[in-house]
């Protein structure tokens, strides 16, 4: 990574047997690898689990969780922005990707997050909606594009490649034009003062 890049961390959020995530994702990463501005690090939930139970002030954690716990902060930490690829399920997001979430706190602040997702007919776009607000209580701002794969179970093949991409690649790159211009300016911000709380 360059002083002149942001990093870029993609959350894969779905930990489900038989789950698209992994193919979105690997769509979306194939977008950023197309932007030299960006240095990109994936993460997938499912090699990450924690715990439901959060641990109370002073109460320690397993080994486990504890190596878990430092690996996911510490790309947290040196992220510059985020991705999210989600999909939708009951008409909201995945545990896990809640469970992440609310797993650290100032690791989000001041950052800006994306959103892909995918689902049946609307694409995965409320569980969108239901993640701006999540994200919001943690202080990350959330940009304006996204993009979304309706039914989104026809639109991969069986190797996992897009079939019709051309619309999805004009939203990707509008999605990381925002985050590349939040990224930039936030990434300053934090370097000139500490974010009031």
């Amino acid at each position: 990574m360059t002083d002149d890049q942001l990093s870029l961390a993609i959350i894969t959020a779905s930990v489900r047997d038989g789950r698209l995530g992994p193919a979105v994702a690997d769509w979306f990463l194939s977008q950023v690898k197309e932007r030299p501005e960006f240095a990109v690090q994936s993460v997938d939930l499912i090699d990450h689990p924690l715990p439901l139970v959060l641990p109370g002030p002073g109460k320690d954690v397993s080994l486990e969780t504890a190596r878990t716990r430092e690996a996911l902060r510490s790309v947290l930490v040196a992220a510059d922005a985020f991705v999210v690829v989600t999909p939708e399920y009951n008409h909201s997001f995945p545990a896990a990707l809640k469970n992440t979430v609310d797993w650290f706190y100032e690791e989000w602040t001041a950052k800006p997050v994306g959103f892909v997702s995918y689902g049946g007919l609307s694409g995965g776009i409320r569980a969108v909606e239901q993640l701006r607000q999540v994200f919001a209580e943690v202080h990350t701002l959330t940009v304006r594009e996204n993009v979304a794969f309706p039914l989104a179970g026809n639109r991969f093949d069986e190797a996992g490649r897009l079939i019709d991409p051309e619309p999805s690649v004009l939203s990707a790159g509008l999605l990381l034009d925002q985050l590349h211009w939040w990224g930039d300016a936030l990434r300053a911000a934090r370097a000139e003062r500490a974010y009031p709380r």
